[in-house]
């Protein structure tokens, strides 16, 4: 963390006029309650424009790219390329992550508490990117960084949702349906922990866990598609 943000526009390949609001895009709400006498405001407001320039960007890109496509395929491929996962990825690749304010607290945070926050960030900074040098200058950003993993996402198949995707592949391979099963839960209702598994014919074949029946299970599909690419390749 520092002020010193010509690094980190150097990142970008963007300079901004207006340093402050480079500063608020990169301040967590956490960081406010260590520091009341911080110049700027949170990075929510920002988050929340940044969040509609984003989408609507890839949109454009999308509906121009694949002239063909319907709607629900453009709605998949969008979705897997904002996702907080990938916006995550996006945010380490510019290294935000060292010039974000944050809490001493959340800045021991990992894990998908962590990369939630970077997505965030990475949104409230193409927002203050809009406001700062307007729609242009905020596409060229967003098609440099983000829509630049498209490739990524159709080739890995990041559109489908896993467990529809590996159903498929399993009902084609083997003619089986698999069926998911929750082996364990923990913690309290409000921070729930659910392990799932996956199993063909009552055989395990991957786990997953997650906050949430539908995120485990999830999860689970993806490590089982992993377990199964890897198999299938030697």
């Amino acid at each position: 963390m520092g002020n010193n943000f010509s690094d980190f526009e150097k990142n970008i390949g963007v300079a901004f006029k207006n340093k402050n609001l480079l500063k608020e895009a990169l301040t967590h709400r956490s960081y406010l309650n260590e520091h009341s006498d911080w110049p700027v405001f949170h990075n929510e407001r920002l988050e929340y424009l940044g969040d509609a320039v984003l989408e609507l960007v890839t949109t454009e890109y999308l509906f121009n790219f694949y002239p063909n496509h319907q709607e629900g395929e453009l709605t998949s491929l969008r979705a897997a390329l904002v996702n907080y996962q990938m916006m995550g990825k996006v945010a380490r690749e510019i290294s935000l992550e060292k010039f974000l304010f944050l809490s001493r607290g959340e800045a021991k945070d990992e894990g998908k508490a962590r990369e939630v926050i970077l997505a965030n960030a990475l949104e409230s900074l193409i927002g203050a990117l809009y406001l700062d040098h307007g729609y242009e200058v905020t596409k060229n950003f967003i098609e440099r960084f983000v829509i630049q993993h498209l490739r990524e996402v159709v080739d890995q198949k990041l559109y489908r949702d896993p467990k529809s995707l590996f159903q498929e592949i399993v009902q084609e391979k083997k003619k089986v349906t698999p069926t998911y099963k929750v082996i364990r839960e923990t913690g309290p209702d409000h921070q729930k922990q659910f392990l799932v598994g996956v199993f063909l014919n009552d055989e395990p074949v991957a786990q997953g866990q997650g906050t949430s029946k539908q995120e485990a299970e999830s999860n689970a599909a993806k490590a089982a598609l992993e377990a199964f690419e890897s198999e299938h390749k030697e």
